[in-house]
């Protein structure tokens, strides 16, 4: 899987940029915060692949913030790549945290692509994702984090709630406190 990439920059758009790494060029959809962070020639972006069966995919990123904030997006029932690049492209990292924490779907809705229901959905199923408003510098933070680890180990979305409600501390802590009180339910 491809994680990052760097390069010279062949051609740039608002939404996407041609890479040149050693003579391979690659296409890379960028958020327009990306796009305009993009000031040199040379060029290094966090990368999220994805492989489809008639696509391959890369989506690029100047801070690991935006990268995180695209694939928790991106895991919402229902959001693909398009809806969630047009939220990076909308939203900064910390504005989104606090669009979700605040609930505010008529912000969201601005989003292209995002119509009451999606924006209800993304709300609801992003909730948890945000510490009392707050973002670590690493994006959603910690407890965003220890959500998806517990998820990728196979929990259900609300029983790590319940397992999570009330603790604190960085990702570590929450995962293993997390995991006690998963095997109690």
């Amino acid at each position: 899987m491809i994680v990052g990439i760097e390069g010279t920059i062949e051609k740039k758009d608002p939404t996407f940029v041609h890479l040149n790494v050693h003579g391979i060029i690659y296409e890379v959809s960028v958020s327009i915060h990306t796009s305009n962070a993009i000031k040199e020639k040379n060029v290094k972006l966090f990368v999220t692949q994805i492989i489809r069966e008639d696509a391959h995919l890369l989506f690029g990123f100047m801070e690991m913030s935006e990268k995180k904030m695209f694939d928790t997006v991106l895991k919402i029932n229902g959001v693909g790549p398009k809806v969630a690049m047009a939220i990076c492209s909308t939203f900064t990292p910390q504005t989104f945290a606090k669009v979700v924490s605040s609930k505010d779907v008529g912000m969201l809705k601005r989003v292209p692509g995002i119509g009451p229901k999606a924006a209800s959905r993304i709300l609801v199923e992003l909730a948890d994702f945000i510490v009392d408003g707050h973002t670590e510098e690493s994006g959603l933070g910690a407890m965003s984090d220890a959500m998806m680890a517990l998820e990728s180990l196979g929990f259900k979305k609300d029983a790590i709630q319940k397992a999570l409600s009330g603790c604190t501390g960085d990702t570590a802590a929450l995962v293993k406190e997390g995991l006690k009180k998963l095997q109690r339910l």
